[in-house]
């Protein structure tokens, strides 16, 4: 299973707001994610996002691609986009 983070997108017309979330990359916008881990306001007056870095970590260490407007996101945020190579001893 191919498995990215992207936005989901709710609200009204001219009133988005959209959650991060991690789904298969094969399922519609609309379909059901396997977690959600954030969300992003950008109409609010100062651009609200809440992710949980610990969950991202996670995913990306499990493979998950994030979409480019959620790794700007996470940049702005100061969340790294990329796994961690183990360390062999």
């Amino acid at each position: 299973m191919s498995v990215g983070i992207r936005l989901k997108r709710f609200g009204t017309k001219k009133r988005p707001y959209y959650r991060v979330v991690v789904m298969d990359s094969r399922e519609s916008n609309k379909g059901r994610p396997l977690e959600e881990i954030g969300y992003y306001h950008p109409v609010e007056s100062e651009n609200q996002v809440k992710i949980d870095a610990e969950r991202v970590a996670y995913w990306i260490g499990v493979g998950a691609k994030p979409s480019d407007t959620v790794k700007m996101l996470l940049a702005k945020q100061g969340i790294p986009t990329t796994a961690k190579a183990p360390v062999k001893d």
